[in-house]
């Protein structure tokens, strides 16, 4: 499995999908202000290149940008997936300083004086518990109101729009078959859900596609869920339900998950012969030198740990037994 995978799996999950423009648009149109969405044209929505999450906080968040023509001006939809496990008092914070990333990088390749896009940031919170904090820019000032209009012309001030996965209804998430099954992963991951019938929908099953069902089936592998659940969720995937190419790739991972026990079953019968070779020889001799075992362990023939057996029971010495181990 990819190693970035391993690490990321919040990040290579959601960028699969959101990364198609058809799927961040129609993700956006369905969540962004109604007026605001129906000023934007979406066939024009094309994804920008670059990250722009602090290098601390990669392990929390993926970040996605876009550009699409808004009332026929440009216009930046920088959208944020954040899966802390903690609520984030100072994303409005954050968010300004990566909008101002955003627009230094933009100045950088204009000759004169600059002419910036405006951003719309988006939000969206993968947490098993609402959050509480405002999300405006300038509730962090903690300013009563009059004290906040004496000088909120000297201070930047903005909104993002904050969409919390644990507030909307599995069946009530919407978009293309793609970012709502991947939507509807992210919101089961924090309560223990991946494996239910919500995720598993054959409906989406069969409308997302190919690369979306690998990566939410190696997602959901990757997470710590009842194994023995999840092989009977891909045993319990019907040609009635899934076209055949699904049904292709969901062998492929029941191929995986059988090589996988079998590979389970061969590492236990070593271990166990491991054991029996270095427990005859405490038996027979006491206190056995520090690092034979190991080195013992480090065998992966079951036939010459076998060998290695009989040598424990028959050898005079452990000086004996050891001159047999290479």
């Amino acid at each position: 499995m990819d190693p970035e995978f391993l690490h990321q799996p919040h990040d290579k999950l959601f960028r699969t999908a959101f990364s198609n423009p058809e799927t961040a648009a129609a993700f956006l149109r369905a969540y962004l202000d109604s007026e605001l969405a129906a000023l934007t044209d979406w066939s024009t929505l094309k994804t920008e290149s670059g990250s722009y999450v602090d290098e601390q906080m990669r392990a929390f968040e993926v970040d996605l940008l876009f550009t699409a023509k808004v009332h026929g001006e440009d216009a930046h939809f920088y959208f944020l997936c954040e899966h802390q496990s903690t609520e984030d008092h100072a994303m409005a914070l954050r968010l300004l300083s990566y909008m101002v990333r955003i627009w230094m990088a933009e100045a950088k390749l204009q000759a004169g004086p600059p002419k910036l896009t405006p951003i719309i940031p988006v939000v969206v919170a993968q947490h098993d518990r609402v959050w509480k904090a405002s999300n405006q820019f300038h509730a962090l000032f903690q300013l009563s109101t009059e004290r906040w209009a004496e000088v909120k012309g000297f201070t930047p001030d903005f909104a993002f729009r904050l969409l919390q996965l644990v507030e909307l209804p599995f069946e009530g998430i919407q978009g293309t078959p793609d970012g709502c099954l991947v939507l509807r992963a992210l919101k089961a991951q924090p309560v223990g859900e991946l494996l239910s019938d919500a995720v598993w929908d054959p409906i989406l099953l069969k409308t997302a596609s190919r690369e979306i069902l690998e990566t939410l089936i190696r997602y959901t592998h990757n997470e710590d869920v009842d194994k023995e659940h999840f092989w009977s969720r891909l045993n319990s995937l019907s040609r009635n339900d899934l076209s055949e190419q699904t049904m292709t790739l969901a062998e492929k991972f029941r191929e995986e998950g059988r090589e996988v026990g079998r590979e389970e079953g061969r590492r236990a019968v070593l271990q166990n012969l491991v054991r029996v070779v270095c427990d005859l020889l405490e038996i027979r001799f006491g206190v056995i030198p520090e690092g034979l075992c190991e080195e013992v362990n480090q065998i992966d023939d079951a036939s010459k740990l076998q060998e290695l057996h009989r040598e424990a029971a028959l050898c005079t010495s452990l000086e004996q037994f050891a001159g047999k181990l290479n």
